[in-house]
């Protein structure tokens, strides 16, 4: 006998105004940001619009939709997320898990993959971070020793 369960998929608004991260930049970044003017300092421009986004994302006060359902005409109200790679977990988890389904079910498509990972000395990689086009240099010499050296065994 097969018994089916019904999961009815249940929409929790996320409310990032509880999280303690949320209640921490809200609290500290203005007093933050005013101490860096007041040393006639500043954050970019693209570091300011991360926080920013951050303290407006998932808040109905901000925006959101209303959507409605077709069968019982619930209404639920849905906010506004910020959509950015940075520091937002909840924006940044969706991200990830959008690229790891697509990556499996487009891009690999159940291809053997190998991956590859290259570690450098703290040093180098500061210096790399500096001057990025440099990187090229590195990989030219690095890759096809990685490439050529046999497989480590793992007991």
């Amino acid at each position: 006998m097969v018994l089916a369960i019904q999961q009815t998929a249940q929409y929790k608004r996320h409310r990032p105004e509880t999280t303690l991260l949320y209640q921490l930049v809200e609290r500290y970044y203005p007093q933050f940001t005013a101490n860096l003017a007041e040393q006639g300092k500043y954050l970019p421009l693209y570091v300011e619009r991360e926080f920013d986004e951050f303290l407006r994302c998932g808040r109905l006060e901000y925006g959101f939709l209303r959507v409605v359902c077709g069968d019982c005409k619930h209404e639920k109200l849905v906010a506004f997320s910020c959509k950015r790679r940075g520091f937002c977990p909840s924006c940044g988890a969706r991200r990830m898990a959008e690229s790891a389904a697509l990556l499996v079910d487009d891009v690999l498509l159940g291809y053997p993959i190998r991956q590859w990972v290259l570690s450098l000395p703290i040093p180098l990689r500061l210096l790399l971070a500096r001057y990025p086009s440099e990187l090229g240099k590195v990989l030219v010499i690095r890759l096809p020793v990685s490439f050529t050296a046999p497989f480590p065994r793992i007991l």
